[in-house]
């Protein structure tokens, strides 16, 4: 398989090689700080507990799992017991929209989410969980249902490096990745989303916090340094392979306006990562994936 970097496209052989960076990882944050200003870290439940048995009250046990049915039945106190569950769900869903074709440092935001997707979807497969989700495009969704093992990880990757930005007269919305993951997400799954998440809005958010009341919640930001800020004081030209608008820099009133709708943006995103307990973290075009999830996912030594 080819391993060749590109900057604006991420290759199978590159995607499953990163299986290797993925056995440094555990998708359980191992601190509950930040890694920087920008980042939001949760606590995460990790795999459910299901109900295994009844038992005979013992001193110590969690009176808020007593068994009230057989307590009744047979006039004792008796306990629930739970076992972890062996596996849980793991939903990667991948922005593919046009905007993620986009860099001005590093690679495109869309090969940055491939790169994170696949490290997220190999550390799962590695701690037995099932690997499933969506890629959604301009003009529709790949939708994977969650299994266990390397071939559930490699369709993803293949759907990955072999779709391209399309046009469409109607771009996705935000609210309806949301709208349909809220559909596919079990209670107890772990919900990643991987985007430049244009175009959330009040819907989207309604969709998302109903995701996030039975589900960890994992949002990865992707951007590129000059969505933050504009360029030092100068005349530039901006193109996407159809059309170019020209950006005078030279106004004060115009950085100041552009860095602060940016801000606003994000600082809203974060704001609701803390009130919905979700997890929040930021990877720019010309960052390592492997270094930013390893940054709270890292295993400990």
């Amino acid at each position: 398989m080819n391993t060749q970097v590109s900057p604006v496209a991420a290759g199978l052989g590159e995607l499953a090689a990163l299986s290797n960076n993925a056995r440094q990882l555990q998708l359980r944050p191992r601190v509950i700080r930040a890694r920087q200003g920008g980042q939001y870290i949760s606590r995460m439940r990790g795999r459910g507990m299901e109900f295994d048995e009844s038992r005979p009250y013992q001193p110590g046990d969690d009176v808020r799992n007593i068994d009230w049915r057989v307590t009744a039945r047979t006039g004792k106190t008796h306990s629930k017991v739970f076992r972890e569950e062996r596996e849980r769900p793991v939903l990667i869903s991948v922005d593919g929209r046009r905007s993620m074709f986009f860099a001005t440092r590093g690679r495109f935001k869309w090969v940055q989410a491939s790169r994170l997707a696949a490290l997220v979807a190999w550390t799962a497969t590695q701690a037995g969980d099932r690997v499933g989700g969506e890629i959604h495009w301009e003009e529709g969704f790949d939708e994977f249902r969650p299994r266990r093992g390397r071939k559930s990880v490699l369709r993803l990757l293949k759907s990955l490096v072999t779709h391209a930005a399309a046009n469409a007269p109607q771009p996705m919305s935000m609210e309806k990745v949301f709208r349909r993951m809220r559909r596919t997400a079990h209670p107890g799954s772990l919900v990643v989303f991987i985007s430049d998440f244009r175009g959330f809005d009040e819907a989207s958010e309604k969709q998302l916090a109903r995701i996030a009341r039975h589900n960890d919640v994992l949002l990865v930001h992707v951007y590129d340094w000059l969505e933050s800020r504009l360029p030092a004081n100068g005349h530039y030209r901006l193109g996407d392979g159809e059309q170019i608008i020209e950006l005078d820099t030279r106004k004060a009133d115009l950085q100041q306006r552009y860095h602060g709708h940016y801000e606003q943006r994000v600082a809203q995103l974060r704001k609701l990562c803390r009130q919905l307990r979700m997890t929040w973290l930021e990877c720019a075009t010309d960052e390592d994936p492997v270094d930013v999830l390893r940054s709270i996912f890292g295993r400990q030594k």
